[in-house]
């Protein structure tokens, strides 16, 4: 008799817990065991749950062990989804929780079809994805060196009041500062300097490769039709296309809004309708990318040099997308800044309909 196994699996560095729901409503939920993680163990896994004719259909959830199990098991043959930790139904009252009890629950919820499978990147996606990623860490340590810099001086009293920081003269400031009293305190502010300059230089580093990277990349014409729109380089033509991937597979704008957590929350009941905050469920990388190019919708439209040589080349169509944007989301943030709207706020608006030209 062919039937088909649901399969919940829990893995973890090391070991991979397995628990196996038979078909049917009332089929038995059963414990299989824990087997190492690792290729040879799930191929002779598969091989035992094959062995009565049986098709089993695997699930795990998304975490640090990334999706090589997923590919493993669909380059067997299987099906395999991965699903979101935070879209998996929870008992309130469940205070329990082991490997077993966690891969039981997977294949319950899997068999009654209450879990949504996440997309899942090809390598070569999930190539660029580290990239952008590991640049995003890098932007987050020069922001922290340049704190750590600032701090250091501030503890000691020394202000720059001449202007904005980072700036040129900034910078020639702090090359020329020779206050300290003792010498392993000029020490300590030179490499807060030095960790400040090898940050900077991490980023450039990687920005580079990034842009060596897309024209071999099967996404490339997306980051290239994507730079038509105003604030959008390609930095975050590339972030953008990295984390949202097949961007068919949303069946409309809203769908990549509420992906991107850029639609409110609500909580309505009966007659009461209570909308609040952005959900912020989503992406928060490419959520941060458009809000960072929604500020350029601050000034008025307008075709400059940088944009017109970067979409010179592309079809009419993309160029009048790029403009109809530009016209419209520029009119958007005059009129909501007009009504006192928080600026955060307004830059999440611009952001939210700037998904939906994307």
């Amino acid at each position: 008799m062919n039937r088909t196994l649901y399969v919940g699996l829990d893995v973890h560095k090391d070991t991979i817990a397995v628990a196996v729901a038979e078909d049917g409503r009332g089929g038995e939920i059963r414990y299989h065991g824990a087997i190492l993680n690792a290729s040879d163990a799930v191929l002779r896994l598969t091989k035992t749950l094959t062995q009565n004719g049986d098709t089993p259909s695997f699930c795990y959830e998304a975490g640090p062990c990334g999706y090589g199990l997923h590919r493993h098991l669909i380059k067997l043959g299987f099906e395999c989804a991965v699903v979101s930790p935070s879209m998996i139904p929870r008992k309130a009252g469940d205070r329990i929780k082991t490997d077993r009890r966690d891969a039981e629950m997977l294949a319950r919820l899997w068999r009654a079809g209450e879990l949504t499978p996440i997309w899942t990147p090809d390598a070569e996606q999930e190539a660029m994805r580290d990239l952008i990623r590991a640049r995003k860490q890098a932007m987050d340590a020069v922001k922290t060196a340049k704190q750590q810099l600032l701090s250091f001086l501030l503890r000691h009293g020394l202000r720059y009041q001449n202007g904005k920081y980072w700036t040129q003269r900034h910078r020639r400031w702090l090359a020329e500062m020779r206050r300290f009293r003792f010498p392993h305190q000029q020490l300590a502010f030179e490499e807060y300097k030095r960790t400040v300059t090898q940050a900077e230089d991490r980023v450039a580093s990687l920005d580079y490769v990034i842009v060596d990277a897309i024209p071999s990349w099967h996404f490339a014409p997306v980051v290239d039709a994507l730079r038509a729109l105003r604030g959008v380089d390609t930095t975050i033509a590339a972030t953008v296309v990295a984390e949202i991937g097949d961007i068919t597979r949303f069946e409309n704008p809203r769908q990549l809004m509420s992906w991107l957590g850029l639609v409110p929350s609500e909580n309505s009941s009966g007659n009461t309708v209570r909308r609040g905050r952005l959900t912020k469920t989503g992406n928060a990388l490419a959520r941060t990318m458009l809000v960072e190019a929604g500020w350029s919708y601050r000034h008025p439209p307008k075709e400059g040099h940088p944009y017109l040589k970067r979409s010179a080349h592309l079809p009419q169509h993309i160029k009048d997308i790029g403009w109809k944007a530009q016209t419209r989301l520029c009119k958007r943030y005059r009129d909501l800044s007009r009504t006192g709207k928080p600026q955060p706020r307004v830059l999440s608006a611009i952001a939210r309909e700037l998904a939906g030209f994307v």
